[in-house]
C-alpha cells in the first residue's frame, strides 16, 4: 500500500509541475508537443492546468490520510488515465516531438508504477 501511496504523491508533484506549465506557458507547452499555437488551444491548455490543480490536490490529500480502500481505488483510476495519457500522446495530430515521446512514456510509466502497486496489493500474503 506504501508504494501506491508514493506513486500518488510523485505523480501529484509531476501534475503539479504539469499545471503550473501549462498555465503560465500555454503557448510553449503547446510547441513543444508540435502543436500549433493559436489563441483556442492557449485557453484549452490553461483550462486543462486549473483541472490539473484540483487532481493534483485530490492526489496528494489521497495519498497522506485516505484509507487503504481510499487509496486502491484512485489508483485504478489513474492506472487507466495514465494509460489514456500515453494512448492520447501517441496519437496526436501533429509529427511526433521528442517531449511527445517523453510525454507518452512518462504516461505509461505511471500507469506501469500503478500497476505494480495494485498487483502488490493484490497478491495475497
Amino acid at each position: 500500500m506504501k508504494r501506491l501511496r508514493y506513486v500518488l504523491r510523485f505523480g501529484s508533484a509531476v501534475f503539479g509541475m504539469s499545471a503550473v506549465s501549462l498555465i503560465i506557458a500555454p503557448g510553449f507547452f503547446l510547441s513543444l508537443l508540435g502543436l500549433v499555437d493559436t489563441s483556442e488551444l492557449r485557453w484549452s491548455m490553461v483550462m486543462i492546468g486549473v483541472t490539473l490543480v484540483a487532481l493534483t490536490g485530490m492526489m496528494a490529500v489521497v495519498s497522506t490520510s485516505a484509507s487503504n480502500v481510499g487509496v486502491v481505488v484512485p489508483s485504478v483510476v489513474m492506472a487507466l488515465s495514465a494509460a489514456g495519457l500515453g494512448v492520447a500522446t501517441i496519437f496526436i495530430p501533429s509529427p511526433h516531438t521528442w517531449f511527445s515521446a517523453l510525454y507518452a512514456v512518462v504516461g505509461f510509466g505511471f500507469s506501469l508504477a500503478y500497476v505494480v502497486g495494485l498487483l502488490g496489493v493484490a497478491r495475497p500474503r
